[in-house]
């Protein structure tokens, strides 16, 4: 393992560094003059590159030699740490790491965490740190099993695959905080490799059955294994009873000779013990799947094999269980994940304003938040009727998806609405005032934004709007006329609010007849990495094109339609004038 990149350990180390939230993370075996990094991340590339550091470079040996955890917030005020090398070079001034052991207790390595400013680890840092070492150390006694095996090519074969399949397992658990989604791959991952085929379920704290997930390998029980998994889902008290079998022993449970005639006294519904016999059942392994966060047993994998794997061996047992407690950090990243979200949205709605109502003008208005992240960002609307009755609009971006910028985007959007209210003065000269109103409070945001004012005006015979705004650095507004026809209102780029401050902006000025429905909308909308924003104003203009007629709120809904990515925000306000 010296000096060679392991890229389960490497995903095991970018998994601590995101949760914890570090500047590196590695994972550590010793040898007799040399400290080998199988996993890392966050270090120099010629480090990354090498693999191996000499021992006088190494903060981890102090653990080793310690045999326990040890946390050192500040590593220039440690006796034993201030000097090494490796706190110069790395830039290493903060420090935590856990001894990684085999089977027999022998401290072989570390998993630890480094930051570049000093730090106080909280308990739940170095409570997730602990449980991820581990998770390490079963990944190191299992490869360490495969070394001493080589003799039986089987066994060790055995130990790679499902050492495999526990790194592919904590790449596909970590790629999505729906717990549903995460529990359907693990089982899909899990048939074919682990066992003939597989059942997840999962408990509410309540007792109630959360989930229910089957899978298996052959594709032509693809049906059935989806058809028990609905059944066990409408037979609670049997998932619960399964569940608590598991919490009062906490330990798996083995079946190498099962007898499906038992099964039918325990199990209510005969349609589960009947699919399970068709599907096949001669053995079975019930593992738990236990929380990192309070080590609460909450849901169980069962792993089941027909006549022609054969029973379960202490490798699969050792695994499952792994896989239990892999499901379980899933379980907690998601409730936490739920939370964050729910707050960020609760935040962010309460942020944005309620659209007034205006006699011959419809206001409607949507806010889509980014799927990634925690549901919060910068991106914002606005709407206010003037006492001389002309309506000021207004859609922003202020850079950011985090509770800053979205605290930043309450402060702008409030900025303007002071700032505009109450003034006859044209939107250019307004988003100047803006402008220089950011610089003098030191507001250190950087915002797209167009600001307009919209007026009914006698226009001979009949009534028409004029529409006067002011584009910092925003998407182009967009018309939808009367007669079906699109208009893409492209003007010279200003830049953004917030860079420099700029004595003067300008004013466009457009008339607008009943009928018209205009668009304002933030990048989120119409923008993506791999394309032009004239691809996504493309889009736009062809969901539009010939839907005059169509309500306002069903345009919204197809102008979201349009939307290629969700890893940005988008705010939407159409405005219709009658």
């Amino acid at each position: 393992m010296g000096g060679r990149a392991d890229a389960a350990f490497d995903r095991i180390a970018v998994l601590v560094e995101r949760l914890v939230d570090v500047s590196a993370a590695v994972v550590t075996v010793l040898g007799v003059d040399r400290q080998y990094l199988p996993g890392q991340v966050g270090l120099p590339e010629e480090l990354a590159a090498a693999r191996e550091v000499p021992l006088t470079h190494s903060l981890s040996r102090h653990v080793v030699e310690d045999g326990q955890l040890l946390v050192v917030p500040d590593t220039r005020a440690d006796p034993r740490m201030r000097d090494n090398q490796g706190v110069q070079e790395l830039g290493a001034l903060a420090f935590a790491g856990v001894p990684l052991t085999d089977s027999d207790g022998h401290v072989l390595g570390t998993l630890a965490v480094m930051d570049r400013e000093p730090r106080a680890w909280t308990r739940s840092e170095i409570a997730l740190l602990v449980e991820l070492g581990e998770v390490c150390s079963s990944e190191l006694r299992l490869r360490i099993a495969r070394e001493i095996a080589d003799e039986a090519r089987r066994a060790a074969e055995s130990a790679h695959d499902q050492l495999t399949l526990l790194g592919e397992l904590t790449e596909t658990l970590t790629a999505t905080m729906d717990i549903d989604e995460a529990l359907g791959r693990l089982g899909r991952m899990v048939a074919g490799r682990l066992a003939d085929w597989c059942v997840v379920a999962l408990a509410e704290p309540s007792g109630s059955v959360r989930h229910v997930s089957a899978a298996h390998h052959d594709p032509a029980y693809a049906e059935l294994a989806k058809r028990l998994a609905q059944v066990a889902a409408a037979a609670p008290r049997e998932m619960k009873s399964l569940v608590a079998a598991v919490q009062r022993t906490a330990l798996p449970i083995r079946e190498d000779a099962a007898d499906p005639k038992s099964l039918r006294a325990r199990i209510a519904p005969g349609e589960i013990v009947e699919i399970a016999e068709r599907i096949g059942l001669t053995s079975y392994l019930v593992a738990p799947i236990t929380t990192t966060v309070g080590r609460r047993i909450v849901g169980v994998v069962i792993l089941v094999n027909g006549p022609d794997r054969g029973p379960f061996g202490e490798a699969e047992e050792g695994t499952a269980v792994e896989i239990g407690r892999r499901a379980g950090l899933a379980v907690d990243n998601s409730r936490l994940y739920g939370r964050q979200r729910h707050v960020a949205e609760v935040l962010q709605h309460s942020m944005l304003p309620e659209l007034p109502e205006i006699p011959g003008i419809e206001l409607h208005a949507r806010y889509l938040p980014a799927q990634i992240g925690a549901a919060v960002g910068g991106d914002w609307y606005d709407a206010f009727v003037q006492p001389d009755g002309s309506v000021m609009l207004a859609v922003g971006d202020v850079s950011g998806h985090d509770i800053e910028a979205a605290a930043t985007m309450g402060q702008v959007r409030n900025l303007v609405r002071g700032d505009a209210y109450g003034r006859d003065d044209e939107p250019g000269p307004l988003l100047a005032q803006l402008d220089r109103a950011l610089h003098g409070l030191g507001m250190p945001a950087a915002a797209t934004a167009v600001l307009a004012r919209l007026r009914r005006t006698d226009a001979g015979k009949s009534d028409s709007y004029e529409l006067t705004f002011a584009n910092a650095g925003h998407p182009p507004p967009v018309l939808l006329r009367p007669d079906g026809e699109v208009e893409v209102w492209w003007e010279a780029p200003e830049p953004l609010l917030g860079l420099l401050p700029r004595q003067e902006r300008t004013t466009h000025r457009r008339r607008i007849v009943p009928g018209s429905t205009l668009l304002l909308y933030t990048d989120g909308l119409v923008e993506s990495p791999a394309q032009l924003i004239d691809e996504g104003i493309r889009r736009i203009r062809e969901a539009l094109h010939g839907n005059a007629a169509l309500a306002a709120d069903e345009l919204c809904t197809r102008m979201l339609d349009t939307a290629t990515r969700r890893d940005d925000d988008v705010a939407l306000l159409v405005i219709r004038v009658h």
